[in-house]
């Protein structure tokens, strides 16, 4: 009788071992297959602040002045500061911003200007003659392995923001 007690236990045993098994088996796949569609990374703390797109009439002013009042900020709202080194912005034409090695500092904002300037720890420039950010237009925010942490889209009526 005691034979066969723990006989039937390890029957059961290896039973619920095998169940086990084939549950896990299952899972498997279906959690490698997951990870191969998404990959996204956590959260990120480097997001799209705010935009200041080119303003009815202002296309055909070419000023600096005028290609500085046009700006995407970048805020950093997590508490450690992020290097920004190899990140891009861009807009639907292809236009691209690419960081230097800048190091936005927690819960701060830096805002790419499309004109020329001195670069500052708020303000940095693209350096370019024409405006960038159109009436209706997005920009896209990636990181230095260029996948997107952020996009805002707008046009006329306002912005929609697409994280």
């Amino acid at each position: 009788m005691f034979m066969s007690a723990s006989l039937a236990t390890r029957r059961a045993f290896a039973a619920l071992l095998a169940a086990g098994t084939l549950i896990g088996a299952a899972a498997l796949p279906a959690a490698a297959d997951d990870h191969r569609r998404d990959h996204r990374s956590p959260h990120s703390s480097i997001v799209i602040g705010g935009v200041q797109s080119d303003g009815p009439g202002r296309s055909n002013d070419r000023s600096n002045r005028a290609l500085n009042g046009e700006w995407v900020e970048v805020k950093n709202t997590g508490r450690h500061s992020v290097n920004l080194r190899g990140f891009t912005l861009t807009d639907r034409d292809g236009n691209r911003y690419r960081f230097n090695d800048f190091r936005l500092d927690g819960r701060s904002s830096v805002r790419v200007h499309t004109g020329k300037g001195r670069d500052s720890r708020h303000d940095v420039y693209q350096d370019r003659r024409q405006q960038v950010w159109d009436e209706r237009d997005s920009a896209t925010l990636r990181d230095n392995r260029g996948k997107v942490i952020d996009t805002e889209s707008w046009n006329r009526r306002g912005h929609q923001h697409r994280g």
